[in-house]
């Protein structure tokens, strides 16, 4: 080899390992073998991670409308699956004569000579370097030497670049994992003492947002079988925020059954995510709480790169969530203890009254009766007669409708004999009361007790509740003719169930607002760990049904004041 092809392989192996990107390297080492080899055309095949087809194929030489009208570049056969089978430098004066030869495809340009030398990094196969079409004639076997001193020169410059670029990703993500740390410390510390839901909710899907540098970010909770956005932050979300979704109109739909994140690199039409906040990829990740999932934290559209979400970003968004998780199940702890002492409280309140109402006012009128029945006999009796009975008209409606107040306020059926007894005095109440027909269909777990078994005193006044306010719909709003309840009980599946459905006039759950009474159902449901449902439809009349846990226990498990 003459010193000047000589010094030119120097300053080729100079520039290929000053490169550190390795897109670089390559683009370099095919001008390099062109150049050093006299050759028209260049092309690198990377092999794939099985060393048995070609990954990729760079070319040097080819313009793109060549490219194009060529079509599928190759993936090994012919004489490329030689280099790729015996790695050993192959020179040829025409390919197309080679046994292995497939020949070129149409508009590929004419070659006839050809050299192919290996290309090995730290021992293994990585690709093949070739160069066609030399100009005046055969390629040589300086020509073949050169170009194998050019292909170890750029094994050395690939790896170096490789490593750097490992490396550099290495302390990219090392940066990352510890900003990450810092955030999930810093939201831990922040919400250690909080216990305002909406307050956690907000600082978890704006810190989670800023964390993996998204476009925008979503906080979904579970309510029942439905998800309900909780929290929202960055573009194209605001107005999401209430908004109920069933799991098949939400990217969470996949996390949810297989309790696992989910990465996106391409959002599926029919999701809230595609359609309303227009993401294009997302990152999502269940939130888990002693071995539940509270609800679901999700990103959209990373603001670098392509927006696509790395494996480092779920494993940041994940061990996020879990702290996030914690803080949420904590609040709606807090939450959910605040309404129950509230809801405990009005109950005592409302026996409070009862006794009171029972043990003096009622009592009070009575004699009152018993007083004005004797001055009747008192003188001038026609006169008296007529004002004693006016008031003793008065106080017995008086005392009906205490009577009435009482049992509203606190059903003595429900403390003494339970809540089928209790839902029968009620259904039998209204009916004579209102002229409404009420069906009832009450099936208890026990049928050779008609009672049916003793539940949690909350579960018990949950499902009274929930039919006593459901009739009072029925009757002031839905100006229904007639309604159907059904409350069953089923031991097998552990569970209690509670229909109330009237052929009233219905509305749109939708579009209507929900007021006290609805809200109200709602929140003793959820505290009594149940799932609510609202179905209705103008004309439609509305259906109101819920299914509470129910588990197998003993009747001296059930607190006496239940009994």
């Amino acid at each position: 080899m003459d010193v000047g092809r000589l010094r030119q392989l120097l300053d080729a192996g100079r520039s290929l390992i000053t490169e550190l990107d390795p897109e670089a390297v390559l683009d370099r080492l095919l001008e390099v073998a062109r150049d050093i080899t006299g050759a028209r055309y260049a092309a690198i095949g990377v092999l794939d991670d099985r060393r048995q087809e070609l990954e990729r194929f760079l070319t040097k030489g080819i313009d793109e409308q060549t490219h194009r009208a060529i079509g599928d570049l190759p993936r090994g056969r012919g004489v490329l699956g030689v280099l790729i089978h015996d790695p050993r430098p192959l020179r040829l004066s025409d390919v197309g004569a080679h046994p292995e030869s497939y020949g070129f495809p149409f508009s590929h340009p004419p070659m006839r000579s050809f050299l192919g030398v290996p290309i090995v990094i730290h021992g293994e196969i990585w690709g093949n370097l070739y160069v066609t079409e030399k100009e005046g004639g055969d390629f040589t076997e300086e020509d073949e030497e050169a170009a194998c001193v050019i292909a170890d020169w750029a094994a050395i410059a690939i790896g170096n670049a490789r490593l750097y670029r490992d490396v550099r990703q290495r302390r990219d993500d090392l940066q990352r994992a510890n900003r990450g740390l810092e955030t999930t410390t810093e939201i831990g510390r922040a919400l250690g003492g909080m216990t305002d839901l909406d307050r956690v909710l907000e600082l978890v899907v704006k810190r989670s947002r800023a964390l993996i540098d998204a476009r925008a970010a979503q906080l979904a909770l579970l309510d029942g079988e439905q998800l309900v956005i909780a929290a929202v932050a960055g573009d194209g979300v605001t107005d999401l925020t209430g908004r109920r979704l069933a799991p098949e109109e939400s990217i969470a739909a996949a996390a949810l059954r297989s309790g696992r994140s989910q990465r996106f690199r391409k959002v599926p039409e029919g999701t809230v995510a595609r359609d309303l906040i227009g993401a294009g990829t997302a990152l999502v990740t269940p939130m888990i709480f002693r071995n539940q999932a509270v609800g679901f934290l999700s990103v959209f559209d990373r603001l670098d790169g392509d927006g696509t979400f790395s494996q480092e970003d779920e494993r940041l968004l994940q061990a996020f969530a879990a702290s996030a998780a914690t803080a949420v199940a904590t609040a709606q702890s807090a939450d959910h203890q605040a309404l129950r002492r509230s809801l405990r409280a009005s109950e005592q309140e409302r026996q409070k009254w009862a006794r009171e109402l029972h043990d003096e006012t009622l009592q009070e009128l009575a004699g009152l009766k018993i007083l004005l029945a004797s001055a009747r006999r008192s003188a001038d009796p026609a006169r008296l007669d007529a004002a004693v009975d006016e008031a003793i008209s008065m106080i017995t409606d008086g005392i009906a409708n205490l009577r009435a107040l009482i049992t509203d306020l606190r059903p003595a059926a429900l403390d003494d004999l339970g809540t089928m007894p209790a839902l029968q005095a009620l259904a039998a109440r209204v009916e004579a009361q209102t002229g409404l027909p009420i069906e009832l269909e009450l099936r208890p777990a026990r049928q050779q007790d008609h009672t049916g078994r003793r539940h949690e005193p909350e579960l018990e006044a949950a499902v009274y509740r929930l039919v006593q306010e459901a009739l009072t719909n029925a009757v002031k709003h839905a100006g229904a003719s007639r309604v159907l309840v059904s409350v069953i009980e089923s031991e097998a599946d552990e569970c209690l169930e509670v229909e109330i459905r009237d052929d009233g006039r219905g509305f749109d759950p939708e579009a209507a607002h929900e007021g006290f009474g609805l809200l109200g159902m709602r929140e003793r449901v959820a505290l009594a760990r149940g799932r609510f449902e609202v179905r209705s439809g103008p004309g439609d009349g509305t259906t109101l049904s819920a299914r509470f846990p129910v588990p197998r226990r003993d009747a001296a498990s059930v607190p006496r004041a239940a009994r």
